[in-house]
């Protein structure tokens, strides 16, 4: 057998890790049979906008499929209280503990703890019957891995080991180690329940918990993220990007929502009340009020509005020093400031003349409107200090630049936040930089490589520049895959009463995406088989109250924004989607809104999930057949090479 030179090298390499035919030949044999299992359980969640304790009891309920096993194993054995209380132990097993036990005799805890035990260990055999043991001994705790892989692996009903299994059980709670116990059964539960979270951007802005979601993603065991918009536009804050942080600290202010700032970041707003009494000390800023400002008194309210109006001017003046240095974004309509008339309070747009809702604007010079005042950059100054300094942000933002992308082709699917770019007549936008053509792939690419040049370059200020003034260009281009919009009309919003100055235009994608074609087109931009894969989009929510669908394209894009932020529920009609892709097909899960996780613990208060099943294969899924497959077939085959080097000679064994 001929073995080229670099096969070899390769090869030579591999064989210190199996040193043997033995070693080899147990790894081909141990990888053959993993191909064989079913493929594991991938969940798709979108614009989750700070909701956290949604969030989180989704990811603890497994987007309902969780109470729908429960509903399966014990459908004929236990009553609809004591499956929801089984499943509300599974949900929050510290907290439910204590609850259920105070409502029994004490000389009825024993059997409550035995008969928990056997219905969780139940559940425990059919969850990890899709994974090798290895696998689920990895995702097991350390302080009870032992007796739980013997429990799973045990089979109670045969007679000879009933005995040995009914002792371990008994001995678990003899020696008071049953409520730990059964802690740790259901964290391993709702691990073994999701194999990978699919987050399709928009974790940022609107609800108050955006850090704490972002804390429960770093340790979650197998995560990918797509970036969104609002994501993006925390990541250029955190790399330094002025026009990054004054948008992140105007939508928290106009949202009245300081608590991922403040508390979640310790970022200091100091500076800015500072500036906000000097400069508007005596203005109403009726245009800045918060929206939802909740318990808020008088006075904070019109402090929130002052620094809202003071961030917001200091915005419209680097945007505009940005789009003055980057002509290539082709944003020139963006640059209004020069546009206003100081005499009599008016602004030119499109040719037309508008008088200013707002004309107290002392700190834009009418000469040069778009250079920061004094107190301006020393303000900024002290926020780029502390947002660069926020350790808590710093390793959020590592985070989504370790597990995220602009998209992901994974499994068969192609997953993405906002859109991919067309011209007005449905045909996927090209665009060219230095003189080269970039198809929407490439295009994503380029912005993708060029954000992350904004955050990690360290010894060249203008390429950092470049890359902190792309992800602001994410956020609110007129071509950025993550906005999708022609404008983002914040002057307008603020200082014009005429709505028409107010709209902003959907890229032509929203409206070519409900065709098969379009879905196919892009599909294939992508390398993924238009017959088979299928795009997972978010950003917009679906308004199911008005009759929207969520599947477009003849089921090949779904839509998952349902509405998790609070915000958006009243037009949806829900509070969010999360898409389910086990090894029978796909499945689509509508959640209700969920009230607290006060109310869950105590109440059972479940969110209430309706499953819709979107596609089911005529055969199972395998390992073999998903990405993952692919590899462990890649490394077979490398072993096998292995195996005939060995028996030929060209490798010798090492004794061991």
């Amino acid at each position: 057998m001929y073995i080229a030179d670099h096969e070899m090298r390769y090869l030579r390499l591999l064989a210190q890790q199996y040193p043997s035919i033995k070693a080899a030949s147990t790894e081909i044999i141990n990888l053959s049979a993993i191909m064989e299992l079913p493929k594991g359980t991938e969940h798709f969640i979108s614009d989750i906008h700070g909701e956290y304790e949604a969030f989180l009891h989704v990811l603890r309920n497994g987007s309902g499929s969780i109470k729908r096993r429960i509903e399966e194993i014990f459908e004929d054995t236990l009553d609809d209280e004591q499956k929801q209380k089984l499943a509300t132990l599974i949900y929050y097993p510290e907290q439910k503990i204590p609850l259920l036990l105070k409502k029994l005799p004490k000389e009825e805890h024993t059997q409550w703890y035995k008969d928990t035990l056997f219905r969780m260990i139940k559940m425990c055999r059919i969850y990890s019957s899709k994974y090798t043991r290895s696998r689920v001994r990895k995702a097991m705790p350390k302080d009870f891995s032992y007796i739980i892989e013997e429990l799973l692996h045990q089979q109670e009903s045969l007679q000879n080991r009933q005995e040995y299994y009914n002792s371990i059980i008994d001995t678990i709670i003899n020696t008071g180690r049953a409520g730990a116990f059964i802690v740790s059964l259901a964290y391993l539960i709702q691990r073994l329940t999701i194999a990978r979270l699919h987050v399709i951007g928009d974790v940022y802005d609107r609800g108050p918990g955006a850090h704490i979601i972002m804390d429960k993603l770093m340790e979650y065991h197998s995560v990918d993220f797509q970036w969104g918009n609002h994501d993006i536009v925390w990541m250029g804050a955190a790399a330094g990007s002025e026009a990054c942080i004054c948008n992140v600290i105007r939508v928290s202010l106009r949202y009245s929502n300081m608590e991922t700032l403040e508390n979640g970041y310790a970022i200091s707003m100091l500076p800015l009340v500072s500036l906000a009494v000097n400069m508007y000390g005596d203005d109403p800023c009726r245009q800045f009020r918060p929206k939802d400002c909740g318990d808020f008194t008088e006075n904070e309210q019109l402090m929130m509005a002052r620094m809202h109006k003071a961030i917001t001017i200091i915005q419209l003046k680097l945007e505009g020093q940005i789009i003055q240095r980057r002509p290539q974004y082709g944003m020139k309509d963006r640059l209004l400031l020069d546009r206003i008339n100081f005499n009599d309070g008016t602004i030119e747009i499109g040719g037309k003349h508008y008088e200013l809702i707002d004309k107290n604007l002392p700190t834009i010079d009418p000469k040069d409107p778009y250079r920061l005042s004094e107190e301006e950059a020393i303000v900024m100054e002290k926020l780029i200090l502390s947002f660069k300094n926020s350790e808590r942000l710093q390793s959020h933002v590592r985070f989504l630049f370790s597990k995220g992308s602009m998209y992901l082709a994974y499994n068969g699917n192609l997953l993405y936040h906002g859109c991919i770019p067309m011209t007005s007549n449905g045909k996927l936008q090209h665009f060219t930089f230095d003189g080269v053509d970039h198809a929407p792939k490439a295009f994503m690419d380029r912005l993708e490589r060029l954000a992350r040049q904004g955050y990690f370059t360290k010894d060249n200020q203008e390429q950092k520049q470049y890359g902190m003034d792309t992800m602001w260009y994410l956020w609110s281009g007129a071509q950025s895959p993550l906005f999708g919009k022609d404008k983002m009309a914040t002057f307008e919003r603020y200082f014009i009463a005429e709505k028409e100055t107010h709209k902003e235009d959907k890229n032509p994608y929203y409206k070519y995406r409900t065709d098969e074609k379009t879905a196919h087109e892009i599909l294939r931009e992508f390398g993924l088989n238009p017959q088979t894969g299928h795009i997972v989009n978010g950003h917009v929510p679906v308004k199911v109250k008005g009759g929207e669908q969520p599947l477009k394209a003849g089921g090949r894009l779904l839509v998952i924004d349902g509405g998790f932020a609070k915000a958006y529920q009243s037009q949806t009609g829900i509070a969010g989607y999360t898409l389910i892709f086990n090894s029978y097909g796909l499945l689509l899960a509508a959640h209700q809104a969920f009230e607290s996780t006060q109310k869950a613990i105590e109440e059972g208060m479940d969110i209430h999930s309706q499953t819709k099943i979107l596609e089911q294969n005529k055969t199972r899924i395998r390992v073999k057949d998903t990405d993952d497959g692919k590899k462990i077939q890649q490394t077979i085959d490398e072993l096998k090479m292995l195996l005939d080097a060995y028996r030929t000679g060209a490798i010798k064994e090492i004794e061991s």
